[in-house]
């Protein structure tokens, strides 16, 4: 978004508020006196009429290339998953869609890319080593093990159903340790980094020194997280390695609520802005018992999957926490002067932190659709523009070398613009099919007339409709419809 004049009911730095979620939450007595962004939050936990689409979704992964089981040729690696031709693309493209709205399209956001590899002080000083624990149980029956705080029944092991054979919960640090260097020992040791956000809090100096920005301002980056997860599950949602879209912004203390506020508001709009029903969304604010010991308030943006609602995104009012503590642990100056006021302070943090491959498996599930096509049942990814894998296919309708040409000639003419596919095997039917199922918006087919018109036929996804368009107006046909 780009900045703009004071919106109606107020605005942030002349960051507009949109007026439409100038309403307070329904939830009572668990957030601050800041109004919330108000949104749809149904009861029901059923997101579908179809009780297949997970498996549906899964099935077409697999089938088109999305998602692949990691190391499959070897029974596989559980819970890591390895994305194909159209899922790294896919995935590439909700990236992208996020750094371009919290980065490019912004005066006030800076971006980095800080080390996976992190020393121990590091998440001492931010507490993981201490606190980043779930409940662990184990069945003393079939030596499984859970989280205790996600069991339907906490006396009944879901893997055996032995009742009352679980171990006492005990805490379990979710990071991976491993070794640095040719010599072993404690002095050695590192952490596969569990979040993205502490990089960003120990550069916080060195970006407020070489940017040029001041409060408020914020630091974003996109990287592989890691956490030893005890019962991972559901497709790519929950995984030990994962990449994060994480952004730490930082504020005057005193704005830090109509901060939190603006980021609830752009957070979730992002995801509706992108084609996610608004029905199919909720913003749910953390009660108290929920909180981080850091956090004075924090919001889930969460998406209605087929087995209920699962969390995107949170957005966090991290106080000073983060940057106290790293001052307090390194002995370092951390804080900002305000030269206008003449004094020092420490910023607040408001963090809001996507997972990347979640939001990307949210959008594979809100734009699947079926739809009966002469008797036939059409498969159709019906994703905004800006996430399809390929925004357009080229199809000469014959492999002869009459038609191939012309066809190489459209091709290198689209593909300077937008990610193409080329396609020349089998029928145009089932050619139309593939492409549909992963969610091309538009397919250029060559035929014989080509040679006499110059022309092609553009035929949209969703409609199935078909323009008849000259190759010389081709671009500025499509740039009229993907930009």
């Amino acid at each position: 978004m780009a900045p703009g004049g004071a919106a109606p009911g107020g605005g942030v730095n002349g960051w507009p508020i949109p007026k439409a979620f100038h309403t307070k939450w329904a939830a009572s007595g668990t957030v601050s006196t800041c109004s919330l962004v108000a949104v749809s939050t149904p009861e029901t936990t059923t997101a579908t009429n179809d009780p297949d689409l997970f498996d549906k979704v899964v099935n077409l992964s697999k089938r088109r290339g999305i998602v692949f089981q990691s190391a499959e040729i070897y029974g596989g690696f559980r819970s890591t998953y390895d994305y194909g031709p159209i899922g790294v693309l896919l995935l590439r493209n909700v990236k992208d869609a996020w750094w371009r709205s919290m980065v490019q399209e912004r005066h006030d956001v800076v971006g980095v890319d800080t080390a996976i590899l992190t020393p121990p002080a590091v998440f001492e000083a931010s507490g993981h080593l201490a606190n980043f624990t779930d409940p662990l149980v184990d069945c003393k029956k079939c030596n499984e093990r859970f989280r205790e705080d996600q069991l339907d029944d906490p006396t009944t092991c879901p893997n055996c159903e032995a009742v009352g054979s679980f171990t006492e919960a005990r805490a379990f640090n979710l990071m991976f340790k491993t070794q640095a260097g040719p010599i072993e020992g404690s002095g050695a040791d590192v952490y596969l980094r569990p979040e993205t956000a502490q990089g960003i809090f120990t550069n916080f100096m060195n970006v407020l020194n070489t940017s040029r920005k001041k409060p408020p301002f914020g630091i974003a980056q996109i990287g592989k997280s890691f956490r030893n997860e005890i019962t991972p599950g559901n497709f790519v949602f929950r995984t030990r390695e994962f990449e994060q879209m994480e952004m730490e912004f930082f504020v005057p203390p005193a704005e830090a609520s109509q901060w939190y506020e603006y980021w609830c508001n752009e957070r979730y709009q992002w995801y509706v802005d992108l084609g996610i029903p608004a029905e199919e969304l909720r913003m749910r604010p953390h009660d108290a018992d929920e909180l981080s010991h850091y956090s004075s308030d924090t919001s889930d943006v969460e998406f209605l999957f087929p087995w209920g609602w699962g969390e995107l995104e949170g957005v966090a009012n991290r106080g000073d926490f983060d940057l106290t503590q790293h001052a307090e642990h390194s002995k370092e100056r951390i804080e900002y002067f305000d030269q206008a006021k003449g004094e020092k302070y420490v910023p607040h943090v408001i963090e809001p932190a996507a997972g990347a491959t979640r939001s990307m498996m949210a959008f594979l599930m809100s734009a699947y659709d079926e739809e009966v096509v002469n008797d036939d049942t059409r498969t159709v990814l019906r994703l905004d523009h800006r996430l399809a894998p390929y925004k357009v296919a080229v199809l000469p309708l014959s492999k002869k070398d009459t038609l191939t040409p012309t066809a190489h000639e459209v091709f290198d003419m689209v593909k300077v613009r937008y990610q193409a596919d080329y396609d020349e095997t089998q029928s145009i039917g089932k050619r139309y099919a593939r492409q549909d199922e992963i969610g091309t918006p538009y397919c250029i087919t060559v035929d014989f007339d080509t040679l006499e018109d110059r022309a092609v036929t553009v035929r949209e996804r969703d409609t199935r409709e078909q323009d008849r368009v000259s190759i010389d107006q081709l671009p500025a046909y499509l740039q009229e419809r993907l930009g």
